[in-house]
């Protein structure tokens, strides 16, 4: 409860001190701040996939300057030998303001980087998106079949359905690419499910869905039983390394990310950046508040 409490209350503190929870799970403001933590971990071993943090705007002009920010990301990256991908939400390019301008910009983006032969992931957002970005994603895919993919979040009641209805875009030569992810947004119980048995149990219904249908996919999670359940799945379905990988958020249990690591398999880290940190980070807040124990020790211990 007391966890809870100093959750709901520390968005509403300076953001000097929101900032020390959040410099942890942030790689930094800017590009440089990006490129660093993306050779640092790449050092390791680990892959990542680069997110201009900022979603939901309230203008077009919002929209064309994320665009430009990602044409600029994608060319310096790769300027830095950079193993990574991007990751994008749609409503950063106007996607609840004109859908068809955000379709024009994604586009850009996503052609951008199949110049360099990489890889766009279309993030999923709350659910009154759900519907519209994965017909952006299907038009995407048609055109780009090989450099863009979809997250898809188990503790929606729809995913499976989502899953099945989408099976049209795989194919042997070009598997479909989804990140299955639990979810973060705050839904109705019609819509989501809210045990945690409950979601874990649906996540391995899912992941087990595209092991069987030969579809590649980013497992991503920090929950350690999810990760048993994926070894097992694995091993039960003799999935090539290739058509599978692990993905973390950066600074989110980095043993677990390490233990994997050193079993042999593929690895990515999600490393997010942007002036837009704030929003990024109250919501990280929300959806785990045993963080904010560590912010209040930040607070006294390190001032």
């Amino acid at each position: 409860m007391f966890n809870k409490f100093i959750a709901a209350i520390l968005p509403y503190f300076p953001k000097k001190f929101i900032w020390i929870f959040s410099r942890s799970y942030i790689s930094g403001e800017t590009i440089d701040d990006a490129m660093r933590v993306s050779k640092d971990l790449n050092s390791k071993n680990i892959k990542v996939t680069l997110d201009v943090l900022g979603e939901f705007i309230k203008t077009l002009d919002e929209a064309e300057s994320n665009k430009k920010e990602y044409l600029n990301l994608i060319d310096i990256s790769y300027k830095n030998h950079i193993d990574g991908n991007f990751s994008l939400k749609p409503t950063s390019f106007g996607l609840l303001l004109d859908k068809e301008i955000c379709h024009k910009h994604i586009r850009e983006i996503v052609a951008k980087t199949a110049t360099y032969n990489g890889f766009i992931r279309i993030d999923m957002e709350d659910s009154p998106c759900t519907d519209d970005e994965i017909v952006l994603f299907r038009k995407l895919k048609s055109e780009f079949p090989a450099n863009v993919g979809l997250v898809v979040q188990a503790y929606l009641r729809r995913t499976l359905k989502d899953l099945e209805q989408m099976m049209d875009l795989n194919s042997l030569t070009i598997p479909v690419n989804y990140r299955l992810c639990k979810g973060i947004y705050v839904e109705p119980e019609s819509i989501a499910f809210k045990k945690y048995e409950e979601i874990n149990r649906h996540y391995l219904e899912d992941l087990e869905f595209m092991f069987r249908n030969k579809i590649r996919v980013g497992i991503a999670t920090h929950d350690k039983p999810l990760v048993e359940g994926a070894y097992n799945l694995i091993r039960k379905y003799n999935v090539p390394k290739d058509m599978y990988e692990f993905q973390m958020l950066y600074g989110v249990t980095p043993r677990l990310c390490e233990n994997i690591v050193n079993e042999g398999h593929t690895m990515r880290v999600y490393v997010p950046f942007g002036k837009q940190w704030f929003g990024y980070s109250t919501r990280r807040l929300k959806e785990n508040p045993k963080m904010a124990s560590h912010i209040i020790k930040a607070i006294f211990y390190k001032g």
